[in-house]
């Protein structure tokens, strides 16, 4: 079965090459646009619109009103942006208009198909380098610590929320903080309840967004780090 796919970018060589790129891979190109406001006009007379991959913008704060007009508009749709770069702003400014994935444009057409088959299913696919800068401090975030943000936290959750960001599994948080795995589902639990994340990679990139770096002298798991990644 055919995913009926909406291609959104400023040029159109750019959507050509996607077009060609998904031909055979079980995505259909059954329309395109130039911009997400153009595509929001085309895609009102779409019928069945499963997919919308899409540019965004290379400033840090772009326009993702029409993205969440296409989720109210389209029911089951998934959306998924193409990035130049990783930027944590745009990252969490996408993410809260609801796209279920932020890819970069350099991934291989491999890894691209793969990622959107696994939007498919429902997974949120991110670029495979984000929990490796999340550790090194390397994405540009907002930046400052609101202490406001961190009102109702218990030291606990900040605790685990700084292991998030180094990328530990509960049995690493457990370890780390000489806790039990229970104690920590508990606490991973309330936490996401809290900030109102929906996993352990929206939870990590809002403990950055809010300024809360990874805990000094933990080193990420490796390859296998708790995202979800795009190849």
């Amino acid at each position: 079965m055919q995913t009926r796919t909406m291609l959104v970018d400023a040029s159109r060589l750019f959507r050509e090459g996607l077009r060609r790129l998904l031909e055979g891979s079980g995505f259909e190109v059954c329309c395109e646009a130039s911009s997400l406001r153009e595509a929001l006009d085309v895609a009102s007379g779409v019928n069945d619109l499963q997919l919308v991959l899409h540019e965004l913008p290379g400033d840090d704060r772009p326009d993702l009103d029409p993205v969440r007009d296409l989720l109210t508009q389209h029911e089951g749709l998934h959306v998924v942006a193409l990035a130049s770069k990783v930027s944590m702003t745009a990252l969490a400014r996408s993410m809260d208009a609801g796209i279920h994935g932020y890819l970069l444009k350099d991934i291989s057409p491999e890894g691209l198909i793969q990622s959107l088959r696994l939007v498919g299913t429902g997974e949120k696919v991110f670029p495979s380098s984000l929990a490796d800068l999340l550790v090194r401090g390397e994405v540009r975030t907002e930046g400052v610590l609101a202490s406001s943000s961190m009102e109702g936290l218990s030291e606990r959750e900040v605790q685990i929320l700084r292991c998030l960001v180094s990328g530990l599994s509960n049995k690493g948080i457990a370890n780390r903080l000489h806790i039990t795995e229970a104690t920590v589902k508990v606490h991973l639990k309330s936490l996401l309840k809290k900030i109102r994340a929906q996993n352990r990679t929206q939870a990590a990139i809002w403990a950055v967004r809010h300024g809360l770096g990874a805990e000094a002298g933990i080193l990420p798991e490796g390859p296998s780090s708790r995202f979800r990644k795009g190849v």
